[in-house]
């Protein structure tokens, strides 16, 4: 007798969605699909906008990870200018992107995922959340938070406010970095680096114990994209395409970012408003157009880590891999998102050394436009964002594309959860230790669906058991502050 289960919505997630689970005649698990439920429209109602006003406008996509958005909107018009932006600004827009991502992955770690971690994966759920692990882990947790308030800080030093900051614009950044700011900036990293290599310590222990997580989560043969540096090094803000297999081998490599509609298309499906992107060789059709993006991509592409304490914890990533090979589990994302992290604030020491950061020459004031298409491709900290514009004589927008992180991974997020729910869902039975699995196959890549909604503690979700007549036949209630029930 077929049936459906439903997970509505997915908690400790950017954004809203649900997962929906159907089983076959024989109970067991057919398929299982991730449903992102909003809508945003940017690509359409920024039609007829200056593309000066994307950076604004575009961060608004996004509470968590505007400065991303910003960064791309703005190298998209420097493309569209045909500038080069004076060096400092490049310094400078690179030092907000670290900051970025401190907290984007400091937020990812201890706010989302490390309850699961270090708390366990069927703990109660009264506990299983952030406030539980304040209770178990005081100290980290604390520093944790302050972690991530470093790198709101350091945006809001650069440009007066953490979120939606008006600051980079096409041509370059609005604002210099004085002395002050410098040595500010330059006060808090100690600290920052002491937390996230006990992090760091703690995730790949959690890894080691964890080993039938590691086995089931996500852990099946993909392609891998992300940005490289010209050393083939990890690289956030520029550099080329690079499209790795599951065994390491390249199948595109120093590919220009304006180019990368030659190798990614996007498809839809009805059942969610989130596209699906595929590696165009290989078409939509199968699987073997499925790539994934993101720190486990990231890492998996380079041939190193351009900083010597993150390049030491890429070691110990690599041994997660067989045979020496790419990374294959999701799971292993919250490892490589927090050596991310690590390479951030060591790129930042070397930035805020560097004395050409200072240079107040930072804008191209009177470029004009010197063409009709501009890309802006960077790595967000869910993966590779880019930002495709087309305008008219007058620099009015004619056609956007929009190709969010999360979005490359939407294929791999649904075969990750049907992964997980063939594994541990048995006889039909429903319980909040296996809602919690599902759910957390998908905060392995910390998707960033609207991207602005944040949880403290837990908001209410259930499960639903339905029989092939729509007849409601068992469900689990689980909402914040209290256990969860059944009906």
């Amino acid at each position: 007798m077929a049936e459906t289960i439903s997970i509505a919505p997915v908690t400790r997630i950017e954004g809203h969605a649900k997962i929906t689970v159907r089983l076959d005649d024989a109970g067991e698990v057919a398929d299982a699909r991730l449903h992102v439920t909003e809508f945003r429209g940017f690509e359409k109602f920024c039609l007829g906008r200056s593309f000066r006003e994307m950076p604004a406008i575009t961060e608004r996509i996004c509470g968590i990870c505007p400065v991303s958005h910003a960064l791309a909107s703005a190298k998209a018009g420097d493309a569209l200018l045909g500038v080069q932006i004076p060096p400092a600004a490049v310094k400078l827009r690179r030092l907000m992107h670290c900051a970025q991502f401190v907290q984007s992955h400091a937020l990812s770690f201890f706010l989302l995922s490390g309850p699961d971690l270090l708390l366990g994966m069927e703990s109660d759920p009264r506990s299983r959340n952030f406030i539980g692990f304040m209770e178990a882990m005081p100290r980290l947790a604390r520093e944790g938070l302050q972690l991530r308030q470093f790198g709101q800080d350091v945006i809001r030093t650069l440009a007066d406010r953490s979120v939606h900051p008006a600051w980079a614009v096409p041509g370059g950044v609005r604002e210099p970095l004085t002395v002050e700011k410098r040595d500010r900036i330059a006060e808090g990293l100690p600290q920052a680096v002491a937390t996230t290599r006990e992090a760091l310590n703690l995730c790949a222990g959690a890894l080691e114990r964890m080993t039938e997580e590691r086995s089931v989560y996500g852990n099946f043969p993909s392609l891998y994209l992300g940005l490289v540096g010209r050393d083939g090094g990890l690289e956030h803000y520029d550099g080329a395409l690079r499209l790795a297999d599951a065994d390491g081998s390249l199948l595109e490599d120093g590919i220009e970012p304006s180019r990368y509609s030659g190798i990614i298309a996007e498809t839809q499906e009805s059942w969610s408003y989130l596209k699906f992107p595929y590696y165009r060789t290989r078409g939509a059709e199968t699987d073997g157009g499925m790539y994934r993006v993101g720190p486990l991509a990231r890492l998996n592409v380079a041939r190193h880590v351009a900083t010597p304490r993150a390049d030491e914890e890429f070691s110990r990533y690599r041994r997660f891999g067989e045979g020496g090979g790419p990374v294959q589990g999701s799971f292993c994302y919250h490892l490589a998102r927090l050596i991310e992290l690590l390479f951030c604030l060591e790129t930042m020491e070397i930035l805020l050394d560097d004395r050409e950061i200072m240079d107040r020459h930072l804008l191209c004031s009177s470029a004009r436009i010197n063409g009709q298409s501009g890309v802006g491709v960077l790595e967000a900290p869910r993966g590779v964002l880019i930002h495709d514009y087309r305008v008219d004589d007058h620099g009015l927008l004619t056609a956007v594309n929009l190709i969010i992180a999360t979005g490359h991974n939407n294929r791999a997020m649904n075969r990750t959860i049907l992964q997980i729910a063939r594994h541990y869902l048995r006889g039909g039975r429903l319980d909040e230790g296996l809602l919690n699995r599902v759910e957390h196959g998908i905060r392995c890549y910390d998707p960033c669906l609207s991207c602005s909604t944040h949880v403290a503690g837990r908001m209410p979700v259930s499960m639903e058991l339905y029989g092939p007549d729509g007849e409601l036949l068992d469900s689990i209630v689980e909402g914040a502050g209290q256990a969860p029930g059944r009906r």
